[in-house]
């Protein structure tokens, strides 16, 4: 009786295995499937659309024809393409360098245990929650003719600059509003590198002599080198996909004679509007994509040089 009684217990749990044997292949996927419905409906469903628009004459009400490479030759020709360009460009090499450095300065600022240190790291992270729009705002009026600093200039002696109203001072004065509401973000994942570096490293180098300075560029840097490349990646793709700091100091034109006008510009500019041109604002679209994916390959890439 024994032995029937196991033999029948281990005709039970060799059914039960067998059983969950021939759920596991779909379980996953069941699970996976809310996740997959709204990368698909949202990201790749957009993303494939957007192709295929770039290679027709699609406008806002009507479906357009396949035209081939015709947007993609008219973007050649077009000089405010270039001009977006140079602009997105002159933002990455003007707003990425600040935002590796600075961050990781004030990161060491905060990161020690002080009263009041984090009344002080709640001030730095401020602007990053703040809405884009209101910190925009704040900026306008600041920067206007008429604005505070302007009557500080002049209380101080200097001439009125022309913030927004100079094509070049317009965009280095959204640089540096995007340099400003980002730093306390960076800051935040500079703290959380810092914290894996061990201590008993900069107590050997203080045993050996080495000042502060010494200390951050032997063991500070190299510790940190990886999120450098992060912070310098994130900082790269999303000062490439500038738009609403833009926008909001140079105005839906780009500035004065759209000087300003970036590239995500000009994909609002061609693609809205009853009239709006669809399949170029799509072709915009999609050289946006390959350049920031491009972007990302180069950076990582250096990285990988630096470390062999």
């Amino acid at each position: 009786m024994q032995k029937a009684a196991a033999a029948s217990g281990g005709i039970r749990r060799l059914g039960h295995r067998r059983g969950v044997r021939r759920q596991l292949p779909a379980s996953p996927w069941l699970f996976l499937a809310p996740g997959l419905l709204v990368v698909g409906g949202f990201s790749l469903y957009p993303f494939a659309s957007t192709v295929v628009n770039s290679v027709t004459d699609a406008r806002t009400l009507t479906a357009g024809q396949f035209t081939g490479g015709a947007n993609y030759r008219e973007m050649v020709h077009d000089p405010m393409f270039w001009t977006g360009l140079r602009n997105s460009v002159l933002y990455v090499l003007g707003v990425v360098p600040p935002l590796v450095v600075l961050p990781l300065l004030l990161a060491l600022l905060v990161q020690r245990s002080v009263p009041g240190i984090a009344f002080f790291r709640a001030a730095f992270y401020l602007p990053v929650v703040a809405s884009v729009v209101v910190v925009g705002l704040i900026w306008v009026w600041l920067l206007d003719d008429r604005g505070l600093i302007n009557a500080l200039l002049g209380v101080l002696g200097f001439g009125r600059a022309g913030f927004l109203s100079d094509p070049w001072l317009l965009l280095f004065s959204a640089m540096a509003v995007t340099v400003w509401k980002g730093l306390g973000y960076y800051m935040i994942i500079y703290l959380a590198a810092l914290a894996q570096v061990p201590r008993e490293l900069h107590e050997a180098c203080a045993v050996d002599g080495a000042g502060p300075v010494r200390r951050f560029l032997t063991v500070t840097v190299p510790a940190v080198r990886a999120t450098m490349v992060l912070v310098a990646a994130l900082s790269a793709v999303n000062a490439f996909k500038v738009f609403s700091e833009v926008y909001l100091m140079a105005g839906a034109t780009g500035g004065p004679g759209g000087e300003d006008t970036t590239l995500v510009m000009l994909v609002q500019q061609a693609g809205t509007g009853l009239s709006g041109r669809v399949g170029y604002a799509s072709a915009l679209s999609v050289v946006v994509f390959v350049l920031t994916l491009g972007l990302m390959l180069l950076v990582l890439r250096a990285n990988r040089r630096e470390e062999r």
